[in-house]
């Protein structure tokens, strides 16, 4: 049975008709047509759906969209700057080239901006801990580690 669930996401007020049970990372993709979030394991094992649900990061796959309801949802079309520049994280990937196939990106940005939320200053040990949801496979987590310290104002040489 569908239902109208109302979700903010990225400062705007969105009505959707869907099963209340369905992963908001479908409703994300699908109804909204976000693709930042992407669609990984299914398990919350790998970090790719993530999202900023009230400033913290969260994997999408498996939260019912009823559950969010209420929630401030921020995916990574809704990260940059009110002036459509790009997120101080973002541009630390950029500039330390911390991405190579790039799909693990979103959930490394986001867990990036959540980390740093909560701690500006991380030290390399809160930065792998504060991305362990995010998995890459590529052998970037260097450059990902650098970009996080530069976009906390600790860059390294």
């Amino acid at each position: 049975m569908k239902v109208s669930v109302v979700l903010q996401v990225n400062g705007k007020s969105h009505t959707v008709n869907v099963d209340p049970a369905t992963p908001l990372l479908y409703v994300l993709r699908n109804q909204l047509k976000l693709n930042g979030p992407k669609y990984g394991c299914g398990l919350q094992q790998c970090g790719s759906c993530m999202v900023l649900l009230d400033g913290k990061a969260q994997s999408s796959c498996m939260i019912a969209v009823s559950a969010v309801k209420d929630r401030v949802i921020t995916t990574l079309e809704g990260v940059s700057q009110k002036n459509k520049k790009m997120h101080p994280v973002q541009e630390a990937f950029v500039h330390e080239q911390a991405a190579q196939c790039g799909y693990c990106l979103n959930g490394m940005v986001i867990s990036a901006i959540s980390l740093l939320k909560e701690n500006p200053h991380p030290d390399d040990n809160a930065i792998r801990e504060g991305l362990q949801q995010s998995l890459c496979r590529c052998g970037s987590h260097a450059r990902i580690i650098r970009a996080v310290k530069r976009a906390a104002g600790q860059t390294t040489k």
